[in-house]
């Protein structure tokens, strides 16, 4: 289908119509049109233009506003203050674009064919390591983020840059070479290893093997000629490399399961997937003369990057030992992601602390010519998630908490808020697991996106799973209560009526729901899904003071205005559906 125009294109195309008749020298004048509070859209451009024409803008706004003929989609143009332009749209126009919208399967948001790929750089957690509270903003930012690239025609490959290569790896493998039975396992009852029994098993191995490393010298010493093995190829050492992985990953993907995300194994490249171009990218590097020897180590310099003594910092490509260090793998990932894999844009989701790190791998990269004007690099750098006291979320101990622990918290909490509603709907006990699982899942996903993501954030379940205020439950249940007016609505269906005049409330109902597609746009362009959750949390309030205000099934109103009111309702419950499957969120239909 056709891009279907916003109330917002419409109006600036007639304004632009009227400078190009009223002043033919400023045919190309910006009208800078915007929402407003004081009318429906506010047009500025008038002032800058007035000072380019030296004119008086209050008069040339008039005369902008005479030159406009009348027509059916502005209703009323006030020039304000010193030349402002004061617009108000009809009622028709709003219902006329709401139609074009609803008659959509995208709800009026663009699909670009043209656009290019991104690579995300997401979700990384460590091999033989418990995902931690740490680990979710990453996953759950970038999901988003895969979700609304997608939607708006992007390319997207999705990567999971996972830890799986290094010097623990040694003392791991040596470990399991001399006590061979330690991953030998069989599931609770039979069949397959669950995550948790996998995380058990290496939890229990790696303490294990730590607790020899640092207590027994030959060990270590065996242990770290492991590590050449390793580096070298050695098959044996590969293989038992590679049970490591293998186990991990069912504990990974037993995590995002929990978390509602889809993790394919082609998506996940860890360390080690670059390990075969580490040489060539340190060659690249010195011939170019980008990078330079340094105390036998190959360094970038850079002129803002200074330590606390004021002597540079540089990135350290490769170590004076030979071995390589996070930017060669870095540096590597980021040539076959531009060479192989085509991209035209990479981001990174990846905490804040990091950003001086990506900062030079980036800058080196660009020195290097693998990014461009025509590819760039983008770290989403997100900030901590913190405990009620304001202080790095925590254990009563002390310990970091553990991913899993606080996501099936969630859904206990979401579960029991859930059941205490069931019986006036008629859940089934069914119904109510399953919905826990969905609000208490989605209450997590939405208090992270809902933050701007380079901000902390408070972690607090209490107000997680509240049904008031700015959260993913508030707009579940918005969603629910829609989707049960139908089920009353007896022979009366949604139907736009373009000729109703149309009450405050769905007035400010029908011109917010027509900002969905330039919100997905921002989302997509500034990486930003917060402006998406502020959108529809607006949205879903809107919608209540609609319900309050503007009776859709009693008392009855007249058809004709019924039938829009419930047009208006189908249409918002599509968008908070859609907008929140863009945030990787359910929305039951009952709850």
């Amino acid at each position: 289908m056709a891009s279907v125009p916003s109330l917002a294109s419409t109006v600036q195309q007639r304004l632009a119509d009227g400078l190009s008749a009223a002043l033919p020298d400023a045919a190309s004048a910006d009208p800078l049109l915007r929402r407003s509070d004081r009318a429906d859209f506010q047009a500025n451009g008038i002032l800058a233009l007035a000072k380019q024409l030296k004119g008086n803008p209050r008069e040339l706004a008039t005369k902008v506003v005479e030159a406009i003929p009348a027509n059916d989609v502005l209703k009323e143009i006030e020039v304000s203050g010193p030349g402002f332009l004061n617009i108000t749209v009809t009622d028709a126009a709003i219902v006329d674009t709401l139609a074009a919208r609803a008659a959509d399967a995208r709800l009026g948001v663009p699909f670009n064919e043209s656009a290019g790929t991104t690579v995300i750089d997401y979700a990384q957690p460590n091999v033989a390591k418990e995902m931690h509270v740490g680990h979710l903003r990453s996953a759950v930012i970038g999901a988003a983020m895969v979700e609304i690239l997608e939607f708006t025609g992007e390319t997207v490959v999705r990567r999971h840059h996972i830890g799986d290569w290094g010097t623990q790896f040694g003392m791991l493998i040596q470990f399991l070479i001399e006590h061979p039975h330690e991953l030998d396992h069989k599931a609770e009852g039979g069949g397959e290893v669950s995550g948790e029994e996998a995380m058990s098993n290496l939890n229990r191995l790696y303490k294990a093997s730590r607790a020899l490393f640092d207590s027994d010298e030959d060990f270590k010493t065996r242990a770290r000629a492991r590590v050449v093995d390793l580096q070298a190829g050695d098959e044996q050492t590969l293989a038992l490399w590679q049970r490591f992985v293998d186990e991990s990953k069912i504990y990974f993907y037993s995590v995002f399961d929990k978390l509602d995300m889809d993790i394919r194994d082609g998506d996940v490249v860890g360390e080690s997937g670059y390990n075969d171009m580490l040489v060539e990218t340190c060659r690249i590097l010195e011939e170019s003369g980008v990078a330079v020897r340094s105390e036998g180590a190959l360094c970038v310099f850079f002129d803002d990057v200074k330590g606390p003594d004021g002597n540079p910092t540089p990135l350290i490509v490769q170590k004076s030992d030979g071995g390589f260090g996070y930017a060669a793998t870095d540096l590597s990932a980021i040539r076959d992601r531009v060479q192989n894999l085509k991209a035209t844009s990479l981001l990174y989701v990846v905490d804040a602390r990091q950003s001086l790190h990506f900062k030079m791998v980036f800058e080196t990269a660009r020195r290097a010519g693998w990014l461009n004007d025509e590819v760039k690099a983008v770290q989403l750098a997100f900030g901590t998630v913190l405990g009620k006291d304001g202080k790095p979320f925590k254990t009563r101990e002390g310990e970091t908490v553990r991913l899993v622990d606080l996501l099936d918290e969630a859904v206990d909490r979401a579960t029991t808020v859930v059941r205490e509603k069931a019986e006036k709907v008629g859940l089934t006990e069914t119904e109510i697991v399953e919905n826990g699982q969905y609000v208490g899942i989605g209450a997590v996903k939405y208090a992270d996106l809902s933050t701007s993501a380079a901000r902390d954030y408070k972690f607090d379940l209490d107000q997680m799973v509240s049904l008031n205020g700015d959260t993913s439950v508030y707009l579940q249940y918005a969603y629910a209560r829609i989707k049960s007016i139908f089920g009353k609505a007896g022979d009366r269906t949604p139907a736009a009526h373009r000729e109703l005049e149309l009450a405050p409330a769905e007035r400010a109902l029908g011109l917010h729901l027509d900002r969905f597609a330039e919100t997905v746009a921002e989302a997509a362009t500034e990486y930003a899904p917060h402006k998406l959750t502020a959108y529809l949390y607006q949205l879903a309030s809107l919608y209540t003071t609609f319900y309050d205000q503007c009776p859709v099934i009693k008392p009855e109103p007249a058809r004709e205005v019924a039938e829009n009111r419930l047009f208006l309702c189908d249409l918002t419950a599509r968008t908070l559906h859609q907008g929140m499957a863009l945030l990787g969120i359910r929305t039951p239909e009952r709850l």
